[in-house]
């Protein structure tokens, strides 16, 4: 997404980083568009949950296939090469970076006794945890939260809609995706970009792929593995995990017996539904 950097050099970074929100933002609307526009498949029945499952498909493929041929060998050589404590440090490092996101929306669900946690938490980390290199809150007892957008809309009652797979970010959804933007703005090394200049921003953001992508081998080995169908593995893994994530880990009961869960083991009577 970097390319053009001998361009780059020469405008000022301010213009860059809109630039750069702008080309995001276009990207998540064309694909929304994309997928709304998609013909369906013949004579199949569609799938209610992923009705645009063709396209949804050719993205998959091509983030497989991306992932497979760039970051795999890269990725495999950070895990060979950088110690685990480091590895540690850099995750720590990144998790504090986009926690601001965490404390927005956890005051946005209407957590206030979380959010101010979460605030302790990010401002203990950036001085005592030497800017979020050491995690020092979590010894202090503050704990780690998992919040985005799109749990705040989910939690709100937003339904999430049709199933999506952007390229290159990954599986999400018509209310998921909406963190995108959202997850950028609040991430301080955008503004650290802004301030300082693409130079400085973009080594940082290679780093933050490799690492995320680091911290899914042991998933990714598992959907290899275990799974005839790798997308729709992956399909129906995260979409439970949104799940799990709005609701806090407390399912309604009645979750399981509609969407997203179509193939749920656990019918009345041990049948499933016809």
């Amino acid at each position: 997404m970097n390319e053009n950097s001998g361009i780059l050099r020469n405008t000022n970074p301010n213009i860059n980083h809109r630039y750069l929100i702008v080309i995001l933002l276009f990207v998540c609307i064309i694909a929304v568009q994309g997928c709304a526009s998609a013909p369906k498949n013949g004579n199949l029945e569609t799938d209610p949950v992923d009705p645009h499952e063709s396209v949804n498909r050719a993205s998959y493929d091509f983030t497989d296939k991306v992932d497979r041929t760039v970051f795999v060998p890269i990725v495999n050589a950070y895990i060979d090469y950088v110690p685990n404590a480091a590895q540690r440090s850099i995750g720590n490092f990144y998790d504090n970076l986009s926690y601001p996101n965490v404390m927005l929306n956890s005051f946005l669900q209407g957590k206030v006794k979380q959010g101010a946690s979460d605030t302790l938490r990010f401002f203990v980390n950036s001085t005592v945890g030497m800017l979020g290199l050491f995690d020092m809150a979590s010894h202090m007892g503050l704990q780690k939260n998992d919040e985005d957008f799109g749990q705040t809309l989910g939690v709100w009652g937003v339904n999430p809609g049709s199933y999506l797979f952007i390229p290159l970010i990954g599986p999400s959804s018509e209310r998921d995706v909406t963190n995108i933007p959202v997850g950028i703005f609040t991430n301080v090394l955008f503004y650290a970009g802004l301030a300082v200049g693409s130079y400085f921003a973009a080594p940082l953001t290679i780093l933050g792929a490799i690492d995320k992508r680091a911290r899914l081998v042991g998933a990714m080995r598992i959907r290899d593995e275990a799974a005839i169908d790798p997308y729709l593995f992956v399909r129906e893994a995260s979409m439970q995990q949104r799940e799990f994530l709005v609701h806090d880990g407390k399912l309604p009961l009645d979750l399981y017996d509609s969407e997203p869960f179509q193939d749920n083991p656990f019918e009345k009577g041990g049948q499933k539904k016809k």
